[in-house]
């Protein structure tokens, strides 16, 4: 049996959200177990939650590049829509790193892994992503590594 706690709480968010008849929410929840369901239908797989997280965090930064268009476009209305869709996504992430927390974590593992310039960034996200698992957006992370190792 697949290792599933997210999706069930999705599920049952969806049901309480059309209770409380909060359309935006239910549509996003609704959006969510559509884009984990064709997953599991592309790779004849059922998800387990490393995977939902995955797929969780893909949907939050695609959201996260349209609230940019909007928001540069000045229409406010369709990136607060989307901010909306990412505070409801997020939701259902594991807690988050704090910047401060993965600056940390990013200085033990050049330290560990000999890094000492740009051309060992791969070595350093590889064994970052790992460690981290999911409680941080990898942009940020990269962002932090690539100033490290320039610095």
């Amino acid at each position: 049996m697949a290792n599933q706690t997210i999706r069930p709480l999705i599920e049952d968010a969806v049901k309480i959200s059309m209770k409380t008849r909060d359309k935006e929410t239910t549509s996003t929840l609704r959006m969510a177990i559509s884009e984990l369901k064709k997953e599991e239908i592309d790779k004849k797989i059922e998800l387990e939650d490393e995977q939902v997280i995955q797929i969780l965090q893909r949907m939050i930064k695609q959201r996260k590049d349209s609230y940019t268009q909007f928001s540069d476009a000045g229409r406010d209305e369709l990136a607060e829509k989307e901010q909306n869709e990412i505070n409801i996504l997020s939701d259902f992430l594991p807690e988050q790193l704090s910047e401060e927390e993965l600056a940390v974590i990013v200085e033990q593992v050049i330290k560990e892994t000999d890094a000492d310039g740009p051309q060992d960034m791969g070595k350093v996200m590889g064994s970052l992503k790992q460690r981290i698992h999911g409680n941080a957006d990898m942009g940020l992370v990269s962002k932090i590594v690539k100033d490290n190792l320039t610095a």
